[in-house]
């Protein structure tokens, strides 16, 4: 039988290996650790074997590497006052482990709450038809707001996408509606704009044919010359009346006697 010394030995020595295994940590390549010693920083610990004294120290590990975070589907309302749903995903990374854990409670949740306010209150700044059409715009200003503010913490925000804009469906008839209306000016407009060039070049060959002496006769000439080509087509010549009253006149003079 063992007597209680022998237990008590026991006792603590495996309490000791128990404690002498917890000291040891250890950091990956992708982490940090920032160690704490009776509620005070000590140091940033790197990657490798480090060693935390139980009961005295302690430690928070941070993860470096760059994190996408979803963005919860967030109802915003646009400065023409229409409501729209927005998803989108913030991709951020720590910069300084020693601030991510000093300097704000929590900050994957804390990142995530200022990109969903600042989110909303970019949105409503802007109208539906630029939200649309400049997103790449709108996301980099989202991005910047959120990477100063988030700076003071050690977090580098790299980038911020709108994955989907939603529209209510009634919106999207209308939208639907102008898009088709628009169209149909942009047709108009450029047959408008077809007919004015027509009728600048005809005005200008007016005027060439005009100007030219000949020119006009010529013209006629290869008209008809291109219409004589089809034997089926029937050629009405309009003649000017006054070569019909010239001729009628060169008919009345008297003949030689």
């Amino acid at each position: 039988m063992l007597s209680l010394s022998v237990y008590v030995v026991l006792t603590v020595v495996l309490l000791a290996g128990m404690g002498l295994v917890r000291t040891f940590k250890v950091v990956k390549e992708y982490e940090r650790g920032v160690k704490f010693m009776l509620g005070q920083f000590v140091k940033v610990m790197e990657p490798g074997l480090g060693t935390v004294i139980p009961f005295i120290q302690s430690w928070e590990r941070v993860d470096m590497r760059v994190k996408a975070v979803d963005v919860p589907r967030q109802e915003s309302i646009t400065r023409d006052n229409v409501t729209v749903e927005i998803d989108a995903v913030i991709y951020y990374q720590v910069r300084d482990a020693k601030k991510a854990i000093l300097e704000v409670e929590e900050y994957m949740y804390a990142t995530q709450q200022l990109a969903q306010t600042t989110m909303r209150n970019i949105v409503g700044e802007v109208d539906l038809d630029a939200l649309l059409a400049e997103r790449e715009r709108i996301s980099r200003q989202i991005r910047e707001i959120i990477d100063e503010a988030t700076d003071p913490w050690g977090i580098e925000v790299q980038s911020v996408e709108l994955k989907d804009i939603i529209l209510a469906e009634n919106m999207k008839r209308v939208i639907a509606r102008q898009a088709e209306a628009e169209r149909e000016r942009r047709a108009v407009t450029i047959q408008a704009e077809g007919e004015l060039e027509a009728a600048q070049n005809m005005a200008d060959a007016a005027a060439i044919l005009n100007n030219e002496d000949g020119a006009l006769h010529l013209r006629t000439l290869q008209t008809l010359n291109s219409l004589s080509s089809d034997d089926s087509n029937t050629v009405v010549f309009a003649v000017p009346a006054e070569a019909l009253r010239a001729l009628e006149a060169i008919g009345d003079e008297p003949g030689p006697s």
